[in-house]
C-alpha cells in the first residue's frame, strides 16, 4: 500500500469545487455523506455527470478498469480518492471548504479544510474511519470514528469563547462528539454524537431522501450488505457481502417492489 497519497482542490484529474465555508458538523460529514452518492442517480442530473467525469478519468487512468475487475470478483467497490473533492461539490456545494485537502491514510480518510465555527475562524484537520454501515427501508446509518483532530485559531485578537477555550488547551479536542452536540445548528443527517464516535444517517440528507432514493435503497437491502469501508492506496474501498438474509428474502422484497 502507498502510504500519504495526498489530493488538495487544485487538483486536476478530477474537477474539484466548492467555495465558501461550513461549520465543523458540515466538514466533518460532507465527506460521509457522500458514500451516499449512487442513491441520487435516481432524483437528480448527476449520472450524466458522473459518467462524463468518469469516462475522462478512465481515459486518463486505464489502469482502474483492471483494478475494479479484480475487486468485483472479491465484491468490493473502489473509489479514487482523488475523486471526492468532486463529489463533495456535487452533494455539498458552497458549503466545502475552498481549501479542503484529503489525504488516504488507512485505515481512513485524513482531511483538512478552514472553516468557521460560533464566528470563530479555523483550520482543523482529522482522522475520519467508517467503523460501520446498517441499511434499512428507512435509514443507511454510518458509525463514524474521528480521530487525531486540530484545530486553530487562523486569526489573531479573535474574542470569542472558542478561540479562548482553544489557545488556553481547555477544549478536549479528543471528544468531537461532545463538542458537535452542544452546536446551535448541527447537520439533519447527524444523529447522534458521544466520544469521538458520531452516527449518521445518509437518508436525511436532502439529497437522499427523495422516493426514488429510497426505492433504489429497498433493492439494494436484501442483495448486498457493506462489510467494510478502508482506504487502500489511492482508493476509498467498500466491501459487500451478498444476499445477507438469503434468497428467500430477495424474492419476498421483490414481490413487494414489483
Amino acid at each position: 500500500m502507498r502510504a500519504g497519497t495526498r489530493l488538495n482542490s487544485s487538483a486536476g484529474d478530477v474537477q474539484d469545487g466548492g467555495v465558501g465555508s461550513g461549520g465543523l458538523g458540515h466538514w466533518v460529514t460532507f465527506l460521509i455523506s457522500s458514500v451516499g452518492l449512487g442513491a441520487q442517480y435516481m432524483n437528480s442530473s448527476l449520472p450524466k455527470k458522473v459518467f462524463r467525469a468518469l469516462g475522462g478519468y478512465i481515459r486518463r487512468h486505464p489502469e482502474e478498469l483492471l483494478r475494479a475487475a479484480k475487486n468485483a470478483t472479491s465484491l468490493k467497490v473502489g473509489v479514487p480518492v482523488r475523486a471526492l473533492l468532486w463529489v463533495a461539490k456535487e452533494l455539498g456545494g458552497e458549503s466545502v471548504p475552498a481549501d479542503l485537502h484529503l489525504e488516504a491514510r488507512a485505515p481512513g480518510i485524513f482531511a483538512r479544510a478552514s472553516f468557521e465555527m460560533m464566528k470563530t475562524p479555523l483550520r482543523g484537520s482529522a482522522n475520519i474511519i467508517i467503523d460501520e454501515i446498517k441499511m434499512s427501508e428507512e435509514s443507511i446509518l454510518l458509525k463514524v470514528r474521528v480521530e487525531d483532530i486540530s484545530l486553530v485559531v487562523t486569526e489573531e485578537n479573535v474574542g470569542t469563547p472558542v478561540a479562548a477555550l482553544l489557545q488556553s488547551g481547555a477544549l478536549d479536542l479528543s471528544r468531537p462528539g461532545d463538542l458537535i452536540s452542544y452546536m446551535p445548528q448541527r447537520p439533519a443527517l447527524l444523529v447522534e454524537a458521544s466520544g469521538n464516535v458520531l452516527t449518521l444517517d445518509l437518508m436525511k440528507h436532502p439529497k437522499l431522501s427523495a422516493e426514488g432514493a429510497r426505492k433504489l435503497v429497498r433493492v439494494l437491502i436484501p442483495l448486498i450488505e457493506v462489510d467494510a469501508i478502508r482506504t487502500d492506496g489511492e482508493h476509498l474501498d467498500v466491501a459487500f457481502s451478498a444476499l445477507p438474509g438469503g434468497a428467500q428474502e430477495v424474492v419476498e422484497q421483490f414481490r413487494k417492489l414489483f
